[in-house]
């Protein structure tokens, strides 16, 4: 479903990401794990069309996207979750999911809102608060929520987990299974390894800007490199 080849990114002179290459198929998880200043978000933002690669190319569903605007990349059928939710402050918890869906024509919004609120009960019960006065937790919901309006084949998620209660953790991670299990295919964004591996079908290490390991979620986490860098162990 989504291919990147060779892919290196700049902010001025200093190179971020070094010519890295990955697949997420359809129906899976994929986690991207690596230390804080990796370049995991890089590598995120450069698929969602919102940084520009130096060198690489970017193929989604057999369309290369590496050049194409942000919105035609949503419209295509891939949405990111940003890392800090990123809420819009002022608006209704329900305007918020509104403007998920902000690019739909299609005659099944209504349906959607009702699909949303039943993963996420608390953005149904708080649906004409304003999204700025919800919890951590609530607000890593709308901002999953916002991004299921727009009906994505591929969902982005960068770092749902920061900053949250270990309650809030466990029931994120068990709604990206959920997400899963109902078709939607997953690239998830981790510092939280234990977590992100324990539910990916695949994974990938990044250090300073380079994939330096993969495998399957289950080979990840049993590796001693992984165990003694990440882990703990």
């Amino acid at each position: 479903m989504l291919t990147v080849e060779n892919l290196s990114v700049h902010y001025g002179m200093i190179q971020a990401v070094h010519d890295v290459s990955f697949h997420v198929n359809e129906g899976e998880i994929v986690s991207l794990i690596g230390a804080n200043g990796a370049g995991k978000t890089t590598i995120l933002r450069t698929i969602s069309g919102l940084i520009r690669p130096s060198e690489g190319t970017i193929s989604f569903v057999d369309q290369p996207i590496q050049k194409m605007a942000p919105q035609k990349i949503v419209s295509s059928g891939l949405s990111q979750v940003p890392e800090g939710r990123h809420v819009f402050a002022g608006l209704t918890v329900q305007e918020n999911l509104e403007m998920g869906a902000f690019l739909r024509k299609d005659k099944q919004v209504k349906e959607d809102y009702t699909q949303v609120f039943k993963k996420f009960p608390v953005l149904g019960e708080r649906k004409n608060q304003d999204a700025a006065t919800l919890s951590g937790g609530e607000q890593q919901m709308l901002a999953m929520g916002r991004a299921l309006m727009s009906k994505p084949k591929l969902l982005l998620l960068d770092e749902p987990s920061m900053g949250l209660a270990p309650i809030f953790i466990r029931e994120i991670f068990s709604i990206i299974e959920e997400i899963k299990a109902q078709g939607t295919t997953v690239l998830l964004i981790e510092q939280n390894a234990n977590m992100a591996l324990s539910i990916a079908d695949r994974g990938y290490v990044l250090e300073t800007g380079k994939i330096v390991l993969e495998g399957t979620g289950e080979a990840l986490l049993s590796s001693e490199e992984v165990k003694k860098a990440y882990l703990g162990g």
